[in-house]
C-alpha cells in the first residue's frame, strides 16, 4: 500500500461525508481512489470536483460548517493556493482534515520530497501531523478526524 492509498483507505474507514480536492503530483492518486470509491458505492459521500486548490478548501469550509465530515487533500503549490482560506478555517473552527503530500515549493520547480510547503503555513492555525511510514499514514488520517472534532481546530496530515 503506497502512502496515497493509505490516506485514501483512512478517510473511507472515517466515512468522510464530503471530499473536495484538486488534483497535484504527488498527490493526485489520493483523489483518484475517493473517486473510485465514491464512484462505485463503496464510500457514501459527495464528491466536488473544483476548479482550484483554493475552491476545494472554499467547498470544504461550507460543507464543514454543517457538521459533516470533511476532506481535503494537496501538495506544494496548492497548499500556497488554500493559505488564504486556511486561516478561514481555522478561525471559525472547522474540523477540516487535509492531507499534504510533502514538496518542496518551486524554485522555478521541484518535484522533490521537502517539508517546506506545510513549514510554510505553519502559523495557520492547523493542527500538522508529520508520519514516518505508511501504517503512520492510515492511522493518523483516521484518528486526525477525531482530534479535529474534539478540538474544532482543522488537521493536516503531513507525509
Amino acid at each position: 500500500m503506497t502512502g496515497n492509498d493509505a490516506v485514501a483507505m483512512g478517510a473511507k474507514l472515517a466515512r468522510v461525508k464530503v471530499v473536495s480536492a484538486y488534483p497535484i503530483t504527488p498527490q493526485t492518486a489520493i483523489v483518484e481512489k475517493l473517486s473510485e470509491f465514491v464512484a462505485n458505492g463503496e464510500l457514501d459521500a459527495e464528491y466536488i470536483k473544483v476548479e482550484s486548490e483554493h475552491s476545494a478548501l472554499s467547498a470544504c469550509v461550507g460543507a464543514a460548517a454543517t457538521g459533516v465530515r470533511t476532506f481535503t487533500a494537496t501538495s506544494s503549490q496548492g497548499l500556497m493556493l488554500m493559505s488564504e482560506i486556511m486561516f478561514v478555517a481555522a478561525g471559525l473552527r472547522l474540523p477540516i482534515v487535509m492531507a499534504n503530500a510533502n514538496r518542496s515549493l518551486s524554485a522555478p520547480l521541484s518535484i522533490w520530497c521537502d517539508q517546506q510547503d506545510s513549514i510554510a503555513v505553519r502559523d495557520a492555525g492547523w493542527i500538522q501531523l508529520y508520519c514516518e511510514n505508511n501504517q503512520e499514514i492510515l492511522d493518523s488520517t483516521i484518528q486526525a478526524f477525531r482530534i479535529a472534532e474534539e478540538t474544532l481546530l482543522p488537521v493536516m496530515v503531513c507525509f
